[in-house]
């Protein structure tokens, strides 16, 4: 298993991350073969284009609001909500106001 940020010590996925302009940033948390945590932050603007993966997917959105695209129908999902991708259906992210989101995968 790698962790790549520090294990037992309490932080703010908010404060973890900056935001860059017309820029989306990524900060990957932990990595093993079981999955990932990746920390995000987008400019409004700013977009992940469609693509699928062949496992779920949740988002967190931790600040501001995005718009979600999963299988063409478009979620909006803001700070403290959270959304499911589901595997093997397209799926696209879309910053309607700077946001950032933890992306957490779950290979199964």
């Amino acid at each position: 298993m790698t962790t790549l940020a520090e294990s037992a010590k309490v932080f703010s996925p908010v404060e973890r991350i900056s935001y860059a302009d017309n820029s989306v940033v990524s900060q990957q948390l932990t990595k093993n073969p079981s999955g990932n945590i990746t920390l995000f932050s987008f400019d409004k603007g700013q977009q992940l284009s469609e693509h699928a993966a062949p496992f779920d997917a949740t988002v967190h959105v931790v600040d501001g609001e995005a718009s979600i695209v999963i299988g063409g129908q478009a979620h909006t999902v803001k700070a403290g909500e959270m959304i499911i991708m589901p595997a093997n259906i397209p799926h696209a992210v879309y910053a309607t106001t700077k946001f950032k989101m933890l992306l957490i995968m779950i290979k199964g």
